[in-house]
């Protein structure tokens, strides 16, 4: 087991600790189930009281933390979040490094070229023509199609698939049955209302260090190349359309879906079902909120709520007007009673 005393932590975060040194810490935990010998966390004043009754042996804070004893000991880091992220990383597991080489179930094509290092699981396919960075890891059941070309170091885990003449940069992750490159969602409609596939004959290439979650797709273009900038996460169930292009350390959160060729800047941030339309641009260091629709191209630098999304200030005006209605609906009754007695007093 791997172990580290609070002093040693500390050092090893560039934390200020506030309490005992000799601590020993053996994992981490979230502040409520966190026990003896675990590490947590509490970023934001409104966890600073569950931080000082919790019963973990040890908690990373911001300098600025107030917290009333009894409290475990404190770790005070310039960026709580990152010093956390750090010190999970200490206590992670080890990573389970699968067998390098080919299993005897695999089926590669003696046309495929696999780069030194690489591990290709049972019942995984690799197809003639592609091409396999070295030290990247093809879990079981994996598919990789013709022409298709994978970086170093990538990881596929089961059920992902790369299809045909799809590019990935390096280190790119796939999780289970993501698919890259499955044909766009085009079809020509004629007088009669029957629908012709259109074929979709472009490519999809994820850059550097992309991953895409769980069940998450990205379709080819119809032509030319749907494109994920490097750096970008995408979360499980996420559909990205044809021809989008999404710019550098962007963000999609689960269930986005974007519409065909709508570009996204860099570092822009997509929150849970948000739904973008097709053809429009969205522009860097943006966040659309969470279910916002997004209907029309959008500046960057600033928060965008509702369905059509606006800026998070008018939507915020919004909602104050719609709380107000029953109120102006009581005034209005009752203005409307003064004014039927007013009228009757007339008429007498």
């Amino acid at each position: 087991m791997f172990t580290l005393t609070t002093g040693e932590l500390a050092a090893k975060l560039g934390a200020e600790l506030e309490g005992a040194a000799d601590v020993v810490l053996t994992g981490v935990a979230d502040l409520r189930s966190a026990g003896p010998g675990q590490l947590a966390f509490a970023t934001a004043p409104h966890f600073w009281p569950v931080a000082a009754a919790s019963a973990a042996a040890a908690v990373i804070v911001p300098k600025n933390a107030k917290l009333d004893s009894p409290r475990p000991a404190l770790l005070r880091a310039a960026d709580a979040d990152a010093a956390f992220t750090a010190a999970c990383a200490l206590f992670a597991p080890p990573p389970i490094v699968p067998p390098r080489g080919v299993h005897p179930q695999a089926c590669v094509s003696p046309e495929a070229k696999l780069g030194d290092n690489v591990s290709v699981g049972a019942f995984a396919v690799v197809e003639a023509g592609a091409e396999i960075g070295a030290g990247t890891t093809l879990y079981p059941q994996t598919y990789v199609g013709h022409g298709a070309r994978l970086g170093r170091e990538c990881l596929l885990y089961p059920f992902a698939s790369v299809r045909e003449r799809c590019v990935l940069g390096d280190r790119v992750i796939l999780q289970n049955g993501a698919v890259i490159g499955a044909d766009g969602f085009g079809y020509a409609v004629d007088a009669q209302g029957v629908r012709t596939k259109i074929p979709q004959v472009g490519i999809v290439v994820l850059e550097d260090d992309v991953e895409i979650g769980a069940n998450a797709t990205v379709d080819r273009a119809r032509f030319g190349e749907t494109r994920v900038g490097k750096g970008t996460k995408v979360d499980n169930l996420v559909m990205i359309a044809h021809n989008c292009a999404i710019g550098e350390h962007s963000v999609l959160c689960s269930q986005v879906g974007m519409a065909g060729t709508t570009t996204l800047g860099k570092h822009v941030i997509c929150a849970g079902q948000a739904g973008l339309a097709g053809h429009l641009t969205v522009g860097d260091h943006a966040v659309v909120g969470a279910q916002a629709g997004v209907s029309k191209d959008l500046p960057g630098g600033q928060m965008y709520l509702g369905a059509p999304a606006v800026p998070r200030l008018e939507f915020g005006k919004s909602l104050a007007h719609v709380a107000g209605l029953p109120k102006l609906k009581e005034q209005l009754k009752t203005l409307e009673a003064r004014l039927a007695a007013v009228e009757r007093g007339s008429g007498a």
